[in-house]
């Protein structure tokens, strides 16, 4: 048992990375132009008006909540005078608005994906894999967020698997520290390390091609047709 954790908390994260930097580089290398999501809004965008945003965002705010949670020692927020009582509930309403936002958005997207005909068809075996991988991670971290606000838990994921992610980076895993956890953290950790294996192979590699040259891109004065104003904007590709 000690060797599977060995192998499970202190090979296997670092075999994801591998993976996960190396595959995007295969994937830039020889499918630059695959980096896309494919597009289906000409096939259907009102559902995508809706779900789009609640997924992305939601899931953003996953993201930041994680960073706090797992990057951000008790030792500090000792410091700054929050205490564990508000610092639990925020992380509770917060971290569980988000959960439940993201997983409402990637529904709706799931949903419009199945009653829409020609988004149905070009629906891929990795779209499907994705799906379904995305769909049982959220489940298990909001489980995880519900089981540690319950009266009856007493496991402090900040003196276990925070401490267990920050060793990784030191080069010096703290495999204990994971080992003990509840299984639904466990569970959690290892489908999220599964789906940043898969991420180069699959439509999220779109995340790592977001635009954000444009906000810094120069304006282009042009001149209107109509009226002969002089206008600005941004040019666009």
């Amino acid at each position: 048992m000690k060797h599977l954790h060995t192998a499970l908390w202190g090979v296997l994260p670092y075999l994801t990375l591998v993976v996960l930097v190396a595959g995007t580089a295969w994937r830039y290398h020889y499918d630059r132009f695959g980096f896309t999501t494919r597009s289906s809004q000409l096939h259907e965008s009102r559902l995508l008006r809706v779900a789009g945003p609640l997924f992305h965002y939601g899931l953003l705010f996953v993201l930041a909540g994680h960073v706090a949670g797992l990057l951000v020692p008790e030792s500090l927020t000792d410091r700054l005078h929050v205490g564990e009582h508000l610092y639990h509930a925020n992380a509770l309403i917060a971290g569980g608005t988000a959960g439940l936002a993201t997983l409402a958005g990637l529904a709706l997207l799931l949903y419009r994906r199945l009653r829409t005909p020609a988004i149905r068809a070009a629906t891929s075996r990795s779209d499907r894999a994705v799906y379904s991988l995305l769909i049982t991670v959220v489940l298990a971290g909001l489980t995880a967020t519900a089981s540690g606000a319950t009266a009856a838990s007493t496991y402090d994921y900040r003196l276990g698997v925070s401490v267990w992610f920050r060793s990784l980076f030191a080069l010096d895993p703290d495999v204990t520290a994971m080992a003990d956890a509840p299984l639904v953290y466990r569970l959690h950790a290892l489908l999220a390390m599964a789906l940043f294996a898969l991420w180069p192979f699959t439509r999220l590699v779109h995340a790592f091609t977001v635009p954000l040259g444009y906000l810094v891109r120069p304006y282009v004065v042009y001149r209107s047709r109509g009226r002969g104003e002089v206008r600005a904007g941004r040019a666009a590709r």
